[in-house]
């Protein structure tokens, strides 16, 4: 609760920490300029008797949560396995072909500095697909899946 300076009532500000607004299309604009309408989702009771472990199990083994867990790894895996590929033939060449990564390519350049350059690059590039591949393709429903999750779970003490 916040108090403001010579008012005698304090308001309470509640703000749901799993919610982004932004992210969900809450308070984007239109394609006229004008606000998109927030449209509050309804609130859901949940069943007596129910515990958080069980809503959490129910939400778990939903189409919608094997859906966002399965774009992930089809992602993360071949990406992860590209990676790691790209990793390795960089070490097993420098160990394996000295001579190879010594010769020259301008300068004072060589094979092997190109190639360590390479892994920077490669691991900037792929943070950044990686994040765009979330915005894109999981964020909006993971966070819808977890307002329905806090909804559920709302008023169940642990």
């Amino acid at each position: 609760m916040e108090k403001d300076v010579g008012r005698e009532t304090a308001e309470g500000r509640l703000d749901d920490p799993w919610y982004d607004a932004l992210a969900s299309g809450w308070g984007e604009l239109q394609e006229a300029g004008s606000a998109a309408p927030a449209a509050v989702p309804a609130q859901k009771v949940s069943e007596p008797g129910r515990t958080a472990a069980d809503i959490y199990l129910e939400v778990q083994s939903s189409a919608a949560f094997q859906e966002v867990r399965s774009r992930y790894r089809r992602f993360v895996v071949p990406a992860a396995l590209a990676f790691l590929a790209w990793y390795v033939a960089y070490v097993v060449t420098a160990t394996t072909a000295p001579g190879f990564m010594a010769r020259p390519v301008a300068g004072a350049v060589n094979v092997a500095m190109i190639a360590g350059l390479g892994q920077f690059f490669t691991t900037f590039l792929l943070t950044w697909a990686y994040a765009r591949h979330a915005r894109l393709r999981r964020d909006r429903a993971a966070l819808d899946l977890r307002w329905d999750t806090q909804e559920l779970t709302r008023g169940i003490t642990r």
